[in-house]
């Protein structure tokens, strides 16, 4: 690192728990992040201001004026503009160091089966169950770490599923891809917009745990759950099912 990097990143370098180790292994990781919405935003902008080295986002959807009460990468200026684009912008104006990757489309198999390798951790900041289901698998296949987040309302919950660990449970052991449950959204329910703001800023703290390789806890086998209208946490253990239709019988090698 040179002298500029160490300023910039001095407050987490004084971290006794971070060190310039962990800005190291930081400053060489390499993130996707499936969706560039309410938890896109938060969890790539501290991930860009953590000086991560390359941050690839997925996503094919414009900039709305409705998602502006919460999408806070995205501007008034920005409407129309297609969402990547518009936090690749926001996040060059943050931190011109880290290389971003835009890819203008939804995600699908195939995209995923070239993306996810590539990636140290993956971010799905998705709000349709049968697209988290495809991250998941696509996850479990290639060994990659993967943070989910959702929210809805005035509820939120996110993990940290990595299959690194023999004992974890993948995203199909919480939630079995069948029977699909009825899909709902923001568009039609609401959101409170600084839920997606605090999930999203989870996830971005998981990443970098997962990315430091070792410092402090992470959220697999446990799901977190917040009810931010009564400002109440609510944590449950999650265990990995013999019987999933995913990561049954799946063995993955320490990356």
């Amino acid at each position: 690192m040179n002298d500029a990097q160490l300023l910039r990143y001095s407050r987490h370098i004084l971290l006794d728990e971070w060190g310039i180790e962990v800005q190291e292994a930081v400053n060489k990781a390499r993130v996707l992040i499936i969706g560039a919405g309410g938890l896109g935003c938060p969890a790539a902008l501290y991930l860009v201001a953590a000086g991560v080295a390359q941050l690839t986002v997925i996503d094919g959807d414009n900039v709305d004026l409705t998602n502006l009460q919460r999408q806070i990468a995205h501007t008034t200026d920005g409407v129309g503009q297609a969402k990547v684009d518009s936090l690749a912008e926001s996040s060059a104006r943050l931190n011109a160091d880290v290389r971003f990757r835009a890819i203008r489309t939804h995600a699908d198999d195939a995209l995923l089966a070239r993306e996810v390798p590539l990636a140290d951790v993956v971010l799905d900041c998705t709000d349709h169950f049968s697209i988290r289901q495809s991250i998941n698998r696509a996850c479990v296949a290639h060994g990659v770490p993967l943070v989910s987040g959702a929210a809805l309302r005035f509820d939120g919950q996110v993990s940290t599923f990595d299959l690194r660990r023999d004992d974890a449970p993948c995203y199909a052991c919480v939630f079995p891809p069948e029977p699909a449950p009825e899909e709902v959204s923001c568009a039609t329910m609401g959101v409170f917009s600084p839920t997606v703001g605090i999930i999203g800023a989870i996830q971005a703290a998981e990443a970098l745990k997962v990315i430091s390789g070792g410092m402090g806890e992470t959220l697999s086998g446990r799901l977190l759950m917040l009810d931010s209208l009564r400002m109440r946490w609510n944590e449950f253990k999650i265990a990995r099912q013999p019987d999933c239709p995913v990561c049954r019988d799946k063995t993955t090698e320490r990356r």
